[in-house]
């Protein structure tokens, strides 16, 4: 009977990741495309950094809304509407007139994708009663994964033979789909009309976060953590997540229930999605720059370059099979170490490193990427009841996007100290900031150790999605 109704789960994956390439493309495509904006609309660089920044800083303010949207709307409902508004967001950039309207524009999308992660998780842990197949998430993983890697290469084709407004025209197509295939497919769950919404929660954990993030963005620019511009904020966001945390332990139904972390395996696997974050998407700040400043390489073909990491990701999803067989803990040890063998070349590279023994590196450091964040999203919701997996979403990914805030700024300030101490051999300051890179590492390493040694759970049988939907 498993082996009938699986494939329905595997359906129903593919259609949120189809929601799901678009946002995640999204803001490396428009990274990429930054100084023609600048030139384009006339902004000043202080301005221009806002279309990022804007976007970023929406994303943050709607993922602690999503665990209560999803139980009071229900998740389908609110993967509708969020895809509707990223939709809306992305036509209406498209169709911007100045630098104001286009950041205005951008914190719509910002809205949109930041509803999106939390609520696909949602609703596959939830059908398949929060155990899917390690192949699953190996499917449902990807896009997360190949959006750094393949959105620089979209956004040079686009910047260097289309006029900019396709980097937000791209996406209405795919969202239009996703949205059809979406209506059609995904579960119904009518949600619970008298889900309250935490306000005080809400008031003191999305500003939080957003603060932090901030923060952090402004860290490289700013050279180090004294600055107001960083200080401030970082020192009000933290004490915004205290005042939450002191809240939430009190409250009946709070915005995100705390409770998750008297599950032993969610503490250990949440601790080590903020750990993978800071070392592994921080390194991804790293490689092109190395590309376009240390070799001289175009944005396009720095991305090209790039793509033997996206290879490996996609290798990595051999890895679900052995979650199922392996368990938990072995993966991510050896995921891990595959990651600290990627990394280490770039540590001796320089501007004449050969670039086939740098595009293996890439294909082993993609294939320890994906099996990590695979395997630690498997491992978040062994165990959990399943009232408590609109949480779980939520949880692990404020602690992804903190975790990968936090290694971008501290890899920004390693490379742009580095490059201050070494002007005259900027190949060394590269070298330095991969052994940063290489450091943050250690921590991951350490916290597999406290992960739990069982495999996951068999999934459970779940109804078809025709019987779902009908």
């Amino acid at each position: 009977m498993t082996e009938r109704r699986e494939p329905s789960l595997v359906v129903l994956a593919l259609v949120l990741v189809l929601g799901l390439v678009a946002p995640l493309l999204d803001s490396t495509i428009v990274n990429v495309a930054i100084p023609t904006l600048r030139h384009d609309l006339g902004a000043s660089v202080a301005t221009i950094q806002w279309v990022s920044t804007g976007y970023l800083l929406a994303l943050a303010l709607a993922i602690p809304v999503t665990g209560w949207a999803s139980q009071r709307y229900g998740a389908r409902r609110v993967w509708l509407i969020a895809l509707a508004v990223f939709l809306a967001g992305s036509v209406l950039s498209g169709l911007a007139w100045n630098i104001e309207s286009l950041i205005g524009f951008r914190v719509l999308q910002g809205v949109g994708a930041g509803l999106l992660i939390p609520i696909m998780q949602t609703l596959l842990f939830g059908a398949a009663s929060g155990r899917p197949s390690g192949n699953t998430m190996a499917l449902v993983s990807l896009p997360a994964l190949l959006g750094p890697v393949l959105g620089p290469v979209i956004g040079g084709l686009i910047v260097n033979h289309l006029d900019w407004r396709w980097i937000f025209y791209v996406n209405p197509p795919i969202c239009a789909l996703a949205i059809v295939l979406a209506l059609r497919y995904l579960p119904r769950d009518g949600g619970r009309p008298g889900a309250r919404l935490d306000l005080t929660g809400l008031l003191l954990l999305s500003p939080g976060l957003a603060a932090l993030i901030y923060g952090l963005s402004e860290l490289g620019d700013r050279g180090g953590f004294v600055h107001p511009t960083v200080l401030v904020p970082l020192i009000g966001g933290a004490l915004l997540l205290v005042a939450f945390a002191r809240h939430a332990l009190r409250a009946s139904e709070p915005l995100v229930d705390l409770r998750l972390f008297r599950v032993g395996s969610f503490s250990a696997v949440g601790s080590l999605m903020f750990l993978s974050g800071l070392a592994s998407f921080g390194a991804l700040l790293l490689l092109p720059l190395y590309y376009q400043q240390l070799r001289g390489e175009s944005v396009l073909t720095a991305g090209l370059l790039m793509a033997p990491q996206g290879i490996g990701i996609g290798l990595s999803r051999l890895a679900g099979g052995l979650l199922d067989r392996w368990g938990i803990r072995t993966v991510v040890l050896l995921a891990t170490l595959l990651l600290i063998a990627g990394t280490v070349p770039f540590a001796f590279a320089g501007p004449h490193t050969s670039p086939v023994l740098l595009a293996a590196a890439l294909v082993v450091r993609g294939a320890g990427l994906g099996a990590i964040l695979m395997a630690v999203l498997l491992g978040a919701y062994d165990g959990l009841p399943r009232e408590l997996i609109p949480h779980a979403s939520t949880a692990t990914r404020i602690l992804q996007q903190l975790g990968g805030s936090f290694g971008t700024a501290l890899l920004a300030v390693a490379l742009q100290r580095s490059l201050a101490g070494h002007p005259a051999a900027p190949a060394t300051a590269f070298d330095h900031a991969f052994w940063w890179a290489l450091a943050l590492t250690l921590p991951a390493l350490v916290a597999t150790a406290f992960l739990p040694r069982r495999k996951p759970a068999a999934p459970t049988p779940e109804p078809a999605l025709a019987d779902a939907t009908a």
